[in-house]
């Protein structure tokens, strides 16, 4: 299957496994309205793709992501509300309801910066497998600020309530070694080793279908 090619999602698939890139690396793959279009219409591509048995969400450059675009998803459309809405809507599209009930595995390959609305993905990936230098962060409380939408939702179901109040409430970053600590990803690896460990993830998922 020929995948649509995107601007801002990059589309691959080896072996059963398709790799889903957030892919604005000069900004941290922060999340725009253009990346959560794309991202629902490759969604939906690979949820009925034959030789896409397994989906990795990953981030392009050192970023997995820095959260929503402040500019582009905030300021930009604070004087337009339709516009807004449309964005909220497909942001919480993919990041949630179209991940968590993806209809195969999948798998989020943290391989650097992960903040704010990123949590949300993350979560909602059935595994999850961080580089041990991957950053983690709920800055938002630095703005005096709660963690909005479906990230504290997320943090709740994923960690104990205890350490998401403390990252929530304190917005102290932490690293991969940590989030596994507080079962935010199942492990975390050397970065060398990230994509060899996911791979291996992934085949061990394969062999069990």
């Amino acid at each position: 299957m020929d995948f649509p090619k995107f601007q801002t999602v990059k589309v691959e698939a080896a072996d059963d496994i398709a790799w889903v890139t957030m892919n604005r690396p000069d900004k941290r793959n922060a999340m725009s309205p253009q990346m959560h279009q794309e991202m629902i219409a490759a969604l939906g591509a690979l949820a009925e793709a034959p030789e896409a048995k397994v989906l990795v969400l990953t981030g392009a450059g050192d970023s997995w992501s820095a959260g929503q675009d402040i500019d582009l998803f905030f300021r930009d459309l604070d004087d337009k509300p339709v516009e807004k809405r449309r964005a909220i809507l497909a942001s919480q599209e993919w990041r949630w309801n179209q991940l968590a009930h993806f209809p195969k595995p999948t798998i989020a390959m943290v391989n650097g910066f992960c903040y704010g609305a990123a949590f949300t993905p993350l979560v909602a990936c059935d595994f999850a497998i961080a580089a041990e230098d991957a950053k983690f962060g709920l800055s938002e409380i630095n703005w005096g600020i709660l963690p909005a939408g479906l990230v504290a939702k997320v943090m709740l179901d994923a960690c104990s309530y205890r350490d998401a109040k403390w990252y929530a409430l304190t917005g102290e970053p932490f690293d991969g070694r940590v989030a596994a600590q507080i079962r935010l990803v199942n492990f975390a690896v050397p970065r060398a080793k990230l994509r060899e460990e996911t791979v291996k993830l992934a085949k061990t998922l394969l062999a069990k279908n």
